[in-house]
């Protein structure tokens, strides 16, 4: 096959400096910094140099031996990133450990923001965390999704799709972040994909967001958006090229010739059980647990029994006021969470005991 051409449209054009100056600032606007502008100019002049020279890794060293070129220099970030995850997978593997299940909050909502309330999502995620525990030799890890709404300086950072320009430049874990020289940082999915990668089980619990959006706002089908950050971002999860050094970087040209010698598709989550449950109060729910299901299917994760894979109603065309008391209501809905929970606990223990899906070991002949 003819090598493709690597498309490009248009000159990139830099910030000015004054633009770049007036976005710094705007994290300074309360007057307590007043007293303190000599040095915040001073650190805005480092900030753009490291824009305009853009010092995206400011911090590398050598790859070593473990990739395809060992002098290739690599961020430290990754390189941390990778061990965390590399560290996580052997506890993951290793037959004595704990089973682990990973509960993860799909709801923003937080009571302490700007809602005031706690969401019924994070309710029924500690039901189901509660359900787990009470398993002997289970660990729980429950990922609520609702810090990135009530904790300062963390972030979820969206996905640049390098998948679209060809698979090997999508790298496990991502390379794109953090960006230092655009001040893409503090990005929480470096502590995320260590903990997917650390569970025998997902379950996810998430709530419709405003069915019906149009396509370019809906995102998921009707998941919150931290969700469907925390989704895009596990792209790399499904096919990412675990050695960077072979696109140096991301040299899409390269990336390009790599996957047309034939990309293996690493399935980095493969063989983990899952469940999902996926509530609203009107319509959106069945397409949300449909969405959420065929996600994890395609990333080769088990689904658990019929009774993991809930979509349910609360407070059904109800005031959202009193949506707490009509889930305090919904012993139902508490005992589907909990089935899910239990079906989830079965099946990772039936996998951890040499159970293999009918379909183990069979290769799909379309992998992208």
């Amino acid at each position: 096959m003819t090598q493709p051409a690597v498309r490009k449209e248009t000159k990139f054009v830099p910030l000015t400096r004054e633009e770049f100056r007036r976005r710094f600032f705007e994290r300074f606007f309360d007057p307590a910094f007043d007293d303190v502008q000599p040095e915040l100019e001073k650190i805005c002049e480092r900030a753009w140099d490291g824009y305009i020279k853009y010092r995206k890794a400011p911090r590398t060293q050598p790859a070593g031996p473990a990739f395809a070129d060992p002098t290739y220099k690599i961020s430290v970030d990754w390189l941390n990133t990778r061990q965390a995850i590399r560290k996580a997978e052997e506890q993951q593997k290793n037959p004595s450990s704990a089973s682990r299940i990973l509960i993860v909050s799909g709801s923003t909502r937080s009571e302490h923001s700007c809602p005031g309330e706690i969401s019924k999502t994070s309710r029924l995620a500690q039901h189901a965390r509660k359900t787990l525990i009470a398993h002997h030799g289970f660990e729980v890890d429950l990922l609520e999704l609702r810090h990135l709404a009530d904790e300062p300086l963390k972030v979820i950072h969206p996905c640049k799709a390098c998948v679209s320009t060809a698979m090997p430049l999508c790298h496990w874990p991502c390379s794109c972040y953090p960006n230092h020289a655009m001040g893409q940082t503090n990005d929480w999915m470096a502590e995320i994909y260590p903990r997917w990668v650390a569970a025998h089980g997902v379950m996810i619990i998430s709530p419709v967001h405003w069915s019906e959006a149009p396509a370019s706002l809906k995102l998921m089908i009707e998941a919150p958006a931290s969700l469907k950050l925390m989704i895009d971002r596990l792209v790399c999860a499904d096919g990412g090229n675990p050695d960077p050094t072979t696109t140096q970087g991301k040299d899409p040209a390269l990336a390009k010739a790599l996957e047309l010698k034939g990309w293996p598709y690493p399935r980095h989550l493969a063989g983990r059980a899952f469940a999902v449950v996926a509530h609203g109060d009107s319509q959106g729910h069945e397409s949300l647990r449909e969405a959420l299901t065929q996600w994890l299917t395609s990333m080769e994760l088990v689904q658990a029994g019929a009774a993991a894979s809930v979509d349910t109603l609360i407070g059904y065309y109800r005031p959202y006021a009193t949506s707490h008391d009509d889930l305090d209501a919904a012993a139902d809905v508490f005992a589907q969470v909990e089935n899910a929970a239990q079906s989830l606990a079965n099946t990772v223990s039936a996998l951890r005991s040499g159970w293999r899906p009918p379909d183990a070991g069979l290769r799909n002949p379309r992998q992208k």
